[in-house]
């Protein structure tokens, strides 16, 4: 009993009994076993995160944010990929739960649903957890951290009009993604504030990775798009639409500019160094920790939108005077 109390520096035993005694545990090279303290104080110190995967640059600072306020308060974090599939988020969540983990993180699998059975599972059973996004029908009951999408991308938009472009492309994220309908809806209100239509014919579908950014980059060129500049729905995206118009000979900016979104590392040092918005990622994770400690002490606290920022660099100029794919199928005939 007097070992088990210096080891968890209870205030009855003296301060010369503790030292000797941690200093013989050292000897030994004992190690307490956190599964037994946690059975007799009935807490793990534990918080589950599930993102769709770590390759995604987006979660790197997030996750370190987490995981370093998490260690100062004594947590652990178990870190689980759910890769964009809602049946593997919702086994990872359930291992979480087996593991008697205190507070759940989830960047969610977004899909066209209302109702999602797992969310409806971890309501029932009153687990505090932050949703690391916007929130959609489905989790619309737990409280979100996130950026704030529409004004970053009204922003981006502006940027480009402001140049003078009067046909800018936008390459739309995945359509049940929140993040990306917001994106869109900061597209078409900068467009209508400056007495512009928005036209169905350039918007472009196009995902959330380099390859998706090339296939839509291909898809305008077919179809004789006569933008002047790319509003693309991430980083990843742009590179891929940019790398793409470079390997067919169009000039960026000076041809066609593109903006991104999400200031992820690569953009900065891509061959044409990428105007884009910046998401505070690590203040993203720093508030979904402060949410979290709100939710453990019992409070409700509100949901959090954190500003996005414009930062311009090369890829985006001037309009050009001619139409840059237009003249690119003219060169070639």
């Amino acid at each position: 009993m007097t070992v088990s109390k210096a080891l968890r520096d209870a205030p009855d035993v003296s301060a010369t009994t503790k030292t000797r005694i941690k200093l013989l545990a050292q000897q030994l090279g004992y190690v307490p076993d956190s599964t037994a303290q946690g059975l007799r104080t009935r807490t793990t110190k534990l918080f589950g995160l599930a993102v769709s995967s770590m390759t995604n640059p987006l979660f790197s600072r997030v996750v370190l944010a987490i995981e370093e306020g998490a260690h100062q308060l004594g947590y652990d974090v178990l870190l689980a990929h759910s890769l964009n599939i809602p049946e593997r988020e919702e086994a990872c969540l359930r291992r979480f739960v087996s593991r008697r983990v205190e507070g759940l993180f989830v960047s969610p699998v977004y899909r066209m649903v209302t109702e999602s059975r797992i969310y409806q599972e971890m309501a029932a059973r009153r687990i505090p957890l932050v949703i690391l996004g916007h929130t959609a029908p489905f989790c619309s009951q737990f409280v979100s951290v996130a950026s704030d999408d529409l004004l970053g991308s009204y922003a981006a938009a502006q940027h480009l009009l402001k140049l003078g472009h009067k046909r800018v492309a936008l390459f739309s994220g995945p359509l049940a993604s929140p993040w990306a309908q917001e994106r869109l809806e900061g597209y078409r209100r900068a467009l209508r504030e400056a007495g512009m239509e928005v036209d169905d014919k350039l918007v472009f579908q196009a995902g959330r990775g380099i390859e998706d950014g090339a296939k839509a980059a291909l898809q305008m060129i077919d179809e004789n798009c006569d933008a002047t500049a790319v509003q693309a729905a991430n980083d990843l995206v742009a590179i891929g639409c940019a790398r793409t118009l470079l390997q067919q000979g169009l000039r960026i900016p000076e041809d066609i500019s593109i903006v991104g979104f999400g200031n992820i590392l690569l953009s900065e040092y891509f061959q044409v160094p990428l105007t884009t918005v910046r998401q505070p990622k690590f203040r993203l994770g720093v508030a979904a920790l402060e949410t979290m400690q709100e939710l453990l002490a019992g409070r409700r606290p509100e949901p959090k939108r954190l500003a996005a920022e414009l930062l311009v660099r090369a890829s985006s100029g001037i309009a050009p005077a001619l139409e840059p794919i237009k003249r690119l199928k003219t060169k070639a005939i």
